[in-house]
């Protein structure tokens, strides 16, 4: 690998964007299912409900803090190593950068009221109302981060006029055609990713004996979560691909290793492909699937990747990214399924293999937002802004590169392992209240 400037700056944007979505995932995901557990605690008359309310608000706190020093680390990083790209585009997509710090801030105010006004209104449906500023703001700050990332994959709300992006339209920018499904699959990829994180946590619990009725009822809210937003998030998916075919066809065609245009094309999964004769060895091939994932007809007509200038190919082993991506997005709505067939019966006892599956699948959820934001992005290239400026002659020219690299590095061990032992000492230190099962008001300090 030639660890030139521009392959320094991926890696140092790829570091952070890798450590900063743990926690923008759960940002995201987080203020839903609380406002979700409070909401039946409230109107079941449910103490475990309420306590998993303001215990998981505890762990949000830690997310939302690490999240904010990341996402600076992002917005100065993109000035800093992507230079070009911020003159070019930058008026283009000063809005929703504005916008979503906008959002964040409203996020952040409602928070501190929600997190200190436990038992302090007579009706409880006050408190829970002053959470949803709260998932508002967490909902709509992504929302417009992914409206910059759709910009790049789909640019369009300006004209070009020697070199300088000129009669900029803000809200036609934000608004292209990749919006609706960059949104909307990572805001319901983030909420299932979270639902299974936390149903993750209950499993390993029980796996442990813990057996209290608290922790059983997380894990059905959970699992009733994870298989509605993971079902969600694969019909997503299935209008992705149809963006995907229309308006990026090289992307989709790397993603399925699709060379020769045609009809009736078959999706692979695996496989090894030979890069000289295109020929696909190991891998098992779908009739007709990848033209309906494309086109929404088992004989639609599909584009091939060798209609494309070779310099403008992605890489091909976005086609690994794909699959696992998608598998674990199968695995996500097939374990819950197995959990609701298995306790349809009141009482029954899930078993340990069962449980196993549950707590792979919150690190498996967190490993396909990975797998789905580096698909996004390597499937992109050569281009940072498509048809209008190319990766390599966006980054900067610095000769630093590779000392930040370095610091940076640093700084996310740092947090990584700060965040974890306040998490871990926060619940070890605050375990479960016996007196919740005991059916009465948990004390909140």
């Amino acid at each position: 690998m030639n660890l030139d400037q521009t392959m320094l700056a991926r890696i140092l944007t790829m570091m952070t964007l890798s450590f900063h979505i743990i926690f923008a995932t759960l940002g995201v995901g987080m203020p839903l299912v609380i406002s979700i557990a409070e909401f039946l605690g409230i109107r079941r008359g449910d103490d475990h409900y309420l306590q998993m309310a303001k215990r998981w608000s505890k762990g949000y706190t830690v997310t939302v803090a690490v999240g904010v020093v990341t996402g600076t680390c992002i917005g100065l990083q993109l000035s800093l190593l992507w230079p070009t790209f911020m003159k070019l585009g930058g008026d283009a997509i000063a809005l929703p950068l504005f916008l979503e710090t906008f959002a964040f801030f409203f996020e952040a105010i409602f928070l501190g009221i929600y997190l200190y006004s436990w038992n302090r209104f007579s009706n409880p449906w006050i408190h829970w109302a002053l959470g949803i500023p709260v998932l508002v703001g967490s909902s709509l700050s992504a929302f417009f981060i992914m409206t910059v990332n759709a910009f790049m994959n789909a640019p369009q709300g300006f004209k070009l006029q020697d070199g300088k992006i000129v009669d900029v339209q803000p809200i036609l920018a934000m608004f292209n055609p990749a919006t609706p499904t960059k949104a909307g699959h990572m805001i319901l990829s983030a909420w299932a990713t979270t639902a299974f994180v936390l149903a993750c946590l209950a499993a390993y619990r029980m796996l442990k004996g813990n057996k209290q009725e608290y922790v059983k009822k997380a894990l059905r809210l959970t699992m009733v979560l994870s298989l509605v937003f993971s079902s969600g998030t694969a019909l997503y998916g299935d209008l992705a691909g149809k963006y995907l075919a229309k308006h990026q066809p090289e992307k989709l065609a790397a993603a399925e290793w699709h060379f020769d245009t045609g009809t009736q094309a078959s999706l692979v999964l695996g496989g090894v492909l030979n890069e000289q004769t295109h020929e696909i060895s190991y891998g098992v091939k779908i009739p007709y699937l990848l033209s309906f994932l494309a086109t929404g007809s088992p004989t639609g007509e599909v584009k091939g990747l060798n209609e494309v200038a070779k310099d403008l190919q992605p890489p091909l082993f976005v086609h690994y990214l794909f699959d696992a991506m998608a598998g674990i997005g199968s695995y996500m709505v097939l374990v819950p399924l197995l959990y609701f067939l298995w306790t349809r019966k009141r009482g029954r006892e899930v078993p340990k293999g069962l449980m196993r599956l549950i707590v792979w699948g919150g690190p498996l959820a967190m490993l396909a937002i990975q797998l789905g934001w580096v698909f996004s992005e390597v499937g992109r290239q050569p281009w940072i802004l498509v048809g209008y400026l190319k990766t390599g002659a966006s980054a900067t020219t610095s000769a630093h590169v590779g000392s930040m690299v370095i610091l940076f590095g640093l700084l996310y061990v740092f947090l990584g392992v700060a965040a974890s032992r306040v998490l871990l000492r926060m619940f070890r230190n605050n375990p479960i209240p016996a007196d919740v099962d005991q059916g009465r008001e948990p004390h909140v300090a």
